[in-house]
């Protein structure tokens, strides 16, 4: 998998008329990630390259977003077109997930525990418009939301492939 590509920033929307563009990052390390000099690929989904590379020519934090500024890109209509667009660099290129902690592409088939008894499967991140994420779990069929923090995510076994829970009362049967 080193030779894969994650995506570390999603393309919001052009920003003023010098060619910057807000993004929206998926790193916790945006200052590293996301420095001057550092290129970033387009990318779907799935990881896999859709594009030329793009480097860094300036690059600052913007409210909860960064603000990019990419060399000779200057036009407006350019960033206009990469909306929403997925820019990643080389998973070798960045720090491994701490203990507990996934990557997002890692997320999708890891087993769901409550009480170490397997109650579903996970089949995704949902973003939140404040920050925060929610587990997508299938569970029988239904799609449960689960807030993907402390105290309600109690352990992440990267190795294991498992997301141990304690869910209040009721929230696996809504």
């Amino acid at each position: 998998m080193d030779g894969a590509y994650l995506a570390v920033a999603r393309l919001r929307k052009p920003h003023g008329l010098k060619g910057e563009v807000v993004a929206w990052t998926l790193t916790d390390e945006p200052e590293q990630v996301l420095a001057v000099g550092r290129q970033l690929v387009p990318v779907d989904e799935s990881g896999a390259v859709i594009g030329s590379p793009v480097v860094i020519e300036r690059s600052r934090p913007y409210h909860r977003h960064w603000l990019l500024k990419f060399e000779e890109v200057d036009s407006r209509d350019v960033l206009d077109e990469w909306r929403q667009r997925l820019f990643g660099v080389l998973q070798c290129e960045l720090a491994p997930p701490r203990e507990g902690e996934l990557y997002e592409h890692e997320v999708p088939g890891t087993r769901v525990l409550v009480q170490g008894r397997e109650v579903g499967r996970a089949t995704g991140l949902v973003g939140l418009p404040g920050g925060g994420r929610l587990l997508a779990v299938d569970v029988e069929g239904r799609e449960v939301l689960i807030p993907f923090r402390q105290p309600i995510v109690t352990r992440v076994d990267r190795a294991a492939r498992e997301i141990e829970i304690e869910p209040p009362d009721g929230l696996l049967e809504l």
